[in-house]
This record gives C-alpha cells, structure tokens and sequence, in this order.
C-alpha cells in the first residue's frame, strides 16, 4: 500500500477548494493510499513485446469524403434570422462596456 499522509491530502483539498473534517482527511489518506497500491500492482505485470494501446477496441474515425460544393447564398442564409445588420446576423449585446 502506498503512503498517504494526511498533510497531502490537505494540500490537494487546499488547491481544489475543498474543505474536509480530520475523520474525512483521514478517510481519503487510506482510501487514496489504498487506490494508488492498487494501481502499483500493474508495475508487476511483465509487459514484454506487449504492443501499446489507447484504446480496448480496434476502432478508427469514419470521415466522409470532402467535396466541393455550392454555398448557401447569403441572403438564402439570412432569411430566417430574427435580425439582419449589414449582411451578418445580428444579435443582442452579451457584454456590457
């Protein structure tokens, strides 16, 4: 199992924000501790000619075939805004100044 102090514990909730009781600090300083022994166990296995991986399943992106063609008109494109300033669709002021 790996060492957990209660003082890192603290430092990680000080920098995420988060307050804990000392019974919680505790808590996650062996369930922390506990995690990371488990993940330890992995540095065990004989990896050897293993190929790497991202990914479980042998999967590849499905890209449609890029063709040229035709834009929408702008004014076909401004049609249906709600609001039309020199040929840009307009919208209300989301900042103020």
């Amino acid at each position: 199992m790996a060492d957990i102090s209660k003082e890192q514990v603290k430092h990680v909730a000080h920098l995420a924000r988060l307050t804990f009781t000392e019974e919680e600090v505790e808590a996650f300083a062996k369930d922390l501790g506990d995690i990371i022994g488990f993940a330890e166990q992995l540095n065990e296995l004989d990896t050897e000619g293993v190929e790497e991986t991202t990914h479980v399943l042998d999967i590849a992106n499905v890209l449609r075939e890029d063709k040229v063609h035709d834009s929408l008109a702008r004014e076909e494109a401004l049609k249906n805004a709600p609001a039309e300033q020199e040929g840009q669709v307009k919208v209300p002021k989301v900042l103020g100044e």
